[in-house]
């Protein structure tokens, strides 16, 4: 058999496969990114059948899968959007990174990963997932409820950290020291800053650049900006999926409608071989030893999540099964943490085993977040009925 061919059947049962994982999840009712995860670990080194053949295009697949995902999450906002969560939200967004942060970053020390591996944790364990909490609050009909504008600006906030940390990140794991890396990091900040400046002051005109009424050229053109911008920002050092979710920010209106709904399948197939991917490239057999402290950040984390979302909604006055609401819908991890760790990874410049934590963390967590947001309200409702009668 040639390699094409072999490359060819590799991947057809690779796809094949995704499709019934997806048709699996969506008659439960959850996040197909565990079931993707565990696919790539089924299949990778390690697994129970080692895929060789289709590797190369998974790579390549994979990094046009994060451009995809962090392009459609930027088409979400509007530049203005991002300020104005920004203003709302910031201090909400400070207690969010101190008690989701901090968890990572404590558990890569203890066990030895060093500074680059304190910093990748605090990531992986900060960041919610933007598409699983959209999702599951569209599911449960809770788009037009109080609290959900306070979950979106902390999400906001979070997407904006990100553009921040992720040049930081960059510049620690090329192993430049901290004088030496001040100019790459300055760069990358400057570029962040200037692109925001363009979104808000020429957000049009960057629309009308990429908008057409043919719908295959409209693709082309969104597709190859959004390749180019990545590459761009890659190159000085803010990473791709910044650079695309700044493009994103940067289209906006009709346009941006439009560039979703044109993207949304294409996200969708490049970010399940981006997931499983990610999963071939983790030995399941090294799981097994970082389980527990995977169990024990997901515990810590999930009730940092919700403590967060509660004291937030809480400020803008919402009542207590709000304020539950609020936090549980925080809990899932999904997207960003693999896209963090995949980075880190991917470098050399961290511990191989912080792969297996973060894959084992994330599928906890994202299969528990849309869990804890369906129960949060008979739980909370039991709760009170049961201390109401108490207290009368």
């Amino acid at each position: 058999m040639t390699d094409t061919a072999l490359a060819l059947i590799e991947l057809g049962a690779v796809l094949f496969a995704l499709g019934m994982l997806g048709r699996v999840a969506g008659r439960v009712g959850m996040s197909p990114i565990p079931l993707y995860l565990l696919g790539g670990l089924a299949f990778g080194q390690g697994g129970f059948l080692q895929l060789g053949a289709a590797n190369a295009f998974g790579h390549i697949s994979g990094e046009i899968g994060v451009v995809l995902l962090l392009l459609l999450l930027g088409l979400e906002y509007t530049a203005a959007e991002l300020v104005t969560g920004l203003r709302r939200s910031w201090a909400a967004g400070l207690l969010d990174i101190v008690a989701n942060a901090t968890p990572g970053a404590l558990v890569a020390l203890i066990l030895g990963w060093g500074v680059n591996g304190a910093i990748t944790m605090a990531g992986v364990t900060y960041i919610s997932s933007s598409g699983i909490v959209a999702k599951v609050l569209d599911d449960l009909g809770r788009l037009g409820n109080r609290e959900t504008p306070v979950i979106l600006s902390i999400l906001v906030f979070e997407d904006l950290g990100m553009a921040v940390y992720l040049p930081i990140l960059t510049t620690v794991l090329a192993g430049l020291s901290w004088v030496s890396g001040l100019p790459a990091l300055g760069i990358a900040l400057l570029t962040v800053t200037v692109v925001l400046f363009v979104a808000l002051r020429y957000g049009r005109q960057v629309s009308a650049i990429v908008d057409s009424t043919d719908r295959e050229v409209f693709l082309l053109k969104l597709l190859g900006a959004a390749l180019l911008v990545a590459g761009a920002a890659s190159a000085l050092s803010v990473s791709a999926a910044v650079g695309a979710f700044l493009l994103g920010i940067a289209i906006s209106g009709s346009t941006a409608a439009e560039a979703a709904k044109l993207l949304e399948p294409l996200r969708d197939l490049f970010a399940a071989i981006f997931f499983v991917a990610f999963g071939l490239s983790t030995d399941p057999r090294s799981i097994p030893p970082v389980l527990g402290w995977a169990l024990a950040l997901g515990v810590i984390t999930m009730l940092t999540k919700i403590v967060t979302g509660w004291w937030a909604a809480g400020r803008q006055g919402i009542r207590r099964m709000g304020r539950a609401r609020a936090g549980a819908a925080l809990v899932a991890r999904g997207e960003f943490s693999i896209v963090i760790a995949g980075l880190a990874v991917s470098t050399g410049a961290v511990d191989g085993r912080l792969a297996a934590l973060a894959s084992a963390y994330v599928l906890l967590l994202a299969v528990l977040g849309p869990v804890a947001a369906r129960v949060v309200e008979p739980v909370v409702g039991l709760v009170q009925r049961r201390v109401q009668p108490a207290v009368s």
